[in-house]
């Protein structure tokens, strides 16, 4: 059966069992046992009994019938909004420009970057996290430069921490299922890929999250296995940054055709597989 006309008919059940008639009534007995009570035109009541259903099923007409085994009932079918793609550009180092595409983030999401869970704990003062944030979205001049740094404006958010800190996994504002391993190895220095799906705009969509800058991955993670939330992903470091130590973190959402699934790590930077995105659209609030 359609998993949406189950949960329409669940629905309609229901509603039907709470507003069953003007002057019926229903009550539950002292042993569990749900009973309608209907007026009969002589005065007297009829009485009429319905089994005892266990949990995960409710009465319907006689019967129990059961909820869905996957705990979706009643889960918001359209997810995120999908953020907007937006076209940008900045001056490269060479003075030639740039033009690129970028998802900033949307006006939904708060702005203040402490107000979302990450991978590893605060490292700065405070309780802060980010000390390099996202700026693909903001005019060429406001876009991050440095005479040491390769590359103009920042895609992720780089997060301070000490040499070593564990990485955990986090589960990504409406994500379906598990992540999945894209990639271990050279990527920004030691790195690690993982594929996420997040249910947007009433679909299904593939995200790739790089963890960079590892000292190193988790003992035996490859390509191909599955995370869940909280699964350890690696470690702190600062290969390809030696001199700051810090978790580079960063959101790309895969264009539509693209298989995720066959997607290489060389290929994921590339303007025709993935569009970079304000990793505050994707990660969960704090409690």
């Amino acid at each position: 059966m359609d998993r949406r006309r189950l949960h329409v008919g669940v629905g309609l059940a229901l509603a039907f069992l709470v507003g069953f008639a003007p002057r019926a009534r229903l009550a539950v007995a002292a042993s569990g046992k749900a009973t309608v009570a209907a007026p009969k035109p002589s005065g007297s009541t009829i009485v009429t009994e319905t089994p005892t259903c266990p949990p995960g099923t409710f009465p319907d007409d006689g019967a129990c019938v059961s909820l869905p085994d996957d705990q979706s009932f009643g889960e918001d079918p359209v997810g995120a909004p999908e953020g907007d793609i937006v076209a940008m550009g900045h001056f490269e180092k060479s003075g030639a420009w740039a033009a690129y595409e970028q998802i900033p983030r949307r006006p939904d999401r708060p702005a203040d970057y402490d107000r979302y869970v990450y991978p590893i704990p605060p490292g700065l003062p405070g309780g802060k996290h980010v000390i390099s944030g996202y700026d693909l979205d903001l005019p060429d001049a406001l876009q991050r430069r440095g005479r040491k740094l390769r590359a103009v404006g920042h895609g992720g958010v780089d997060l301070p921490q000490k040499r070593g800190t564990p990485i955990h996994l986090v589960k990504l504002e409406h994500q379906v299922g598990d992540a999945v391993v894209l990639h271990v190895g050279t990527f920004f220095g030691t790195s690690v890929l993982t594929r996420h799906t997040l249910r947007e705009g009433g679909r299904e969509r593939d995200y790739v999250l790089i963890f960079g800058h590892l000292e190193g991955p988790a003992a035996g993670l490859a390509r191909g296995q599955r995370l869940a939330e909280g699964a350890l992903v690696g470690y702190v470091g600062d290969t390809g940054s030696p001199e700051l130590v810090h978790l580079h973190l960063e959101a790309r959402r895969l264009r539509d055709g693209v298989d995720g699934e066959k997607l290489v790590a060389g290929r994921v930077l590339q303007k025709d597989v993935s569009i970079v995105c304000d990793p505050r659209n994707v990660l969960p609030l704090r409690p």
